[in-house]
Parts: structure tokens; sequence; C-alpha cells
């Protein structure tokens, strides 16, 4: 079954890059020139989605008005013979079909899922998460729905992760199956050491059916008295597997200072109108440090 919908969580408080995250939400950080939630819908429009539901919470509005159509914009753009930037701005807008939900309170990213089950019905569908921009020439969401495509159940986008950063992430009970794809029968949100059973984490994308919104509505609250999303995915790979793709692609953490610092840079470098002129200056700078 193809997979038409996405779910993007953006409302977090962002509080791991205050202050900039105060009054600007961290979803529209730049990096170079395009805020970090347009690298993501972009992203899920590569992979085939057409219908996307962007979970916010108050104060990011600017969210929608970037996704949306600036007549008083466009109409300066074309008097100044700028159709081409035109174009853009107006393309922007038209990328997909853009809905947004507001989380009314921030209870988790297993709660953010869950208020998005009326937009997804009965279908399977993507959730893209706020914080992870994963930029490669083959799209990492693109990546999970062939292999929803290929089993027919769960899907987890997984890299592996040094064993003293485990705790910020999960842990995955793995074996397997063909490629870069693997079984995935159980996992631990932020683990203790003794818990660890594989260097495979959740980074950013999953593919889920829609029985998880029977599992989420009884998850309790977990690790950071939050409910989590892993915790109700343990209970569907518990109950008939999962598949994990350790896709390609370079995943930027956004909600982490030296995560956005290494976007920049490594978009920069590979950016049509600035990267060789950036380029010469990390070179020059570089023989200063």
């Amino acid at each position: 079954m193809k997979i038409r919908k996405a779910v993007i969580p953006a409302a977090g408080l962002g509080t791991r890059v205050l202050p900039a995250s105060k009054s600007i939400p961290k979803e529209m950080l730049p990096i170079v020139d395009k805020p970090a939630i347009q690298y993501i819908v972009e992203e899920a429009v590569k992979s085939g989605i057409e219908e996307i539901l962007i979970i916010t919470s108050r104060g990011k509005s600017t969210m929608e008005d970037h996704f949306d159509r600036s007549p008083e914009l466009e109409q300066k753009l074309r008097s100044a013979g700028r159709e081409e930037v035109c174009q853009q701005m107006i393309d922007i807008a038209n990328m997909a079909e853009i809905r947004y939900l507001r989380q009314k309170e921030t209870k988790g990213l297993g709660h953010a899922v869950y208020c998005a089950k009326s937009f997804v019905g009965d279908e399977p569908f993507a959730v893209l998460y706020g914080d992870d921009v994963i930029i490669g020439e083959d799209p990492a969401c693109g990546q999970l729905c062939r292999a929803y495509e290929e089993y027919g159940m769960g899907v987890v986008g997984i890299k592996e992760v040094a064993t003293e950063l485990l705790h910020k992430y999960c842990t995955l009970k793995t074996s397997p199956l063909h490629d870069n794809l693997y079984k995935v029968t159980d996992m631990i949100e932020k683990p203790k050491p003794e818990q660890i059973m594989s260097n495979f984490a959740i980074l950013g994308r999953c593919i889920l059916p829609p029985s998880i919104f029977d599992i989420l509505e009884n998850t309790k609250p977990g690790a950071g008295n939050e409910i989590q999303l892993t915790d109700a995915m343990r209970v569907l790979s518990n109950r008939e597997s999962m598949v994990g793709v350790a896709y390609t692609g370079t995943r930027y953490d956004m909600g982490n200072k030296l995560g956005i610092l290494q976007a920049s840079v490594e978009v920069g470098l590979a950016h049509p109108e600035i990267g060789g002129e950036f380029r010469e200056y990390l070179k020059n700078l570089a023989k200063t440090l």
C-alpha cells in the first residue's frame, strides 16, 4: 500500500537551542537559505507523500506563514524582475497539501502523533521528526516507504549510535533481513547500560500502521514523564515485529547547537551559489586554528 500521508511533530519548545528558540521556532532556524522544516517537507514530497500534517504549538505560526502564499512579496519580486525567485516562493506554497494542528500540551512525541489520529484515518503513515533533517540523494522517508511496501509492517529508520550515547536515544533488538534491512522485535527508550540490546537506535523517521493509535491510547507516560512513541512501537514490535532500515543520508539534529552548525557548514559547502567561495573561506580559516 502506498504511503500518502505524513505527520511532522514540531511542537517542542527547543530548550536545547535557547535563546535562539525563545521567539523563533527551532524548525524555522535556517540551514544556509532554507528553514529546517522546509528540508523535511521536501524530503516527504520527494518520497511520494501527498498530504502532510504538521503538529505545532503556541508561538509557531511562522511555519504556517512560510508555506503560505505571500502576494505582496511575489509582486515586489516581479516588479524587480526577479521572476525565478518569485516562482521559487510560489513553489514552496504548492509542494503538498499541508495542514496544521496545535498540540495544546507538550506531553511527548507519542501524544503528538496521537493528535494526528483523525488526519491519518485507516492508512499507514510516515512520521518525520521535526528535529531531524536528513540530506541525501535517496530521501530517507522514501527508503522506509519502500520497506513498508515490501513487508507490509511498521518501519523504523535506524542508525548505529555510540554506546555512550544510547541513553539519549533507544536501543533495538535486531536480526538481519537483507541489505540494509533488519527485523526489529524489541526496543527500549533511553536504556540503562544493562538494557542495551544493540547499537542501533531509531533516528528521525518511521512508518506506522493505524493500529498504533489504539496502542498510544493505552500507553502510560515513560521517560521524562512523557508519552513516548518508542514505548508504543515496542508493543507493536513485540506483537508483530517491525522492519528497521539503516537509511543512507546524513542526519542533522536541529535541536542541538552543534548539529545546527554542522548542517550549515556541510550544506553550505555543497550550495551551488556560495559553495566555492565558502570552501575557500574555510580553508583560510583552518590555517588560523
